[in-house]
């Protein structure tokens, strides 16, 4: 059985599925979780509380997300730069669709709906890239978290020879730049949003540089 604190993450998520957060009642939570009220404060101290670690539960998932996508990609050991940040554009237009948390902390807009809290700190990277500036708002610390891991996989998949590691981070980021435009916007599908993420990554490593 779950342990209460998840068992109260979801009620406070399926919660906010049917009504806005500041209707969202911890006593209602607690019965639907199927614990006491005072569990539920003794957990996450406060409602504001409750909103931080449901939105950071939600955002460690979708970035999980991002490895696995990142990882079934190699896996299949002849994927290029544009099969690795489209397998991220891919992902990331569903988990944003399906998820109004996720959406929040990628677009910076919550809604009514959502708590304040949908823009936490970001779960930090696992090595801190040097551009990464402390309390940067969410949606900009969420791009360098993705791109992170994209240049990271994109640099492993890069074949015969590695791309220039700047050429890789420049690529990754307009990758997901692209993507979040096609979250505010969508596309008619996710596969010609992820096609057309891979053609401009594919395009950024080829083309020589300008001065």
């Amino acid at each position: 059985m779950p342990a209460a604190r998840e068992l109260l993450l979801d009620a406070a998520f399926t919660a906010l599925g049917t009504r806005p957060w500041h209707g969202v009642r911890m006593v209602d939570v607690a019965a639907a979780a199927g614990v006491s009220r005072q569990t539920l404060y003794n957990e996450f101290g406060s409602k504001d509380g409750l909103a931080r670690a449901l939105v950071r539960r939600e955002a460690e998932s979708f970035l999980a997300g991002v490895d696995r996508s990142l990882a079934d990609v190699a896996d299949r050991g002849d994927a290029d730069a544009g099969d690795c940040c489209a397998a991220v554009a891919v992902w990331t237009l569903r988990a944003a669709r399906a998820n109004p948390l996720v959406r929040a902390a990628l677009t910076g807009c919550r809604g009514d709906r959502l708590p304040a809290q949908a823009a936490p700190a970001v779960p930090a990277p696992r090595t801190p890239p040097p551009s990464a500036a402390r309390g940067a708002p969410v949606p900009a610390a969420l791009v360098e978290r993705i791109r992170g891991s994209a240049a990271a996989a994109v640099g492993r998949s890069a074949e015969p020879e590695p791309a220039d590691p700047e050429a890789i981070r420049r690529a990754c980021e307009a990758a997901v730049r692209v993507t979040l435009s096609y979250v505010v916007a969508p596309a008619a599908s996710d596969v010609e949003a992820a096609g057309q993420v891979a053609r401009v990554v594919r395009a950024l490593l080829d083309a020589p540089e300008r001065s």
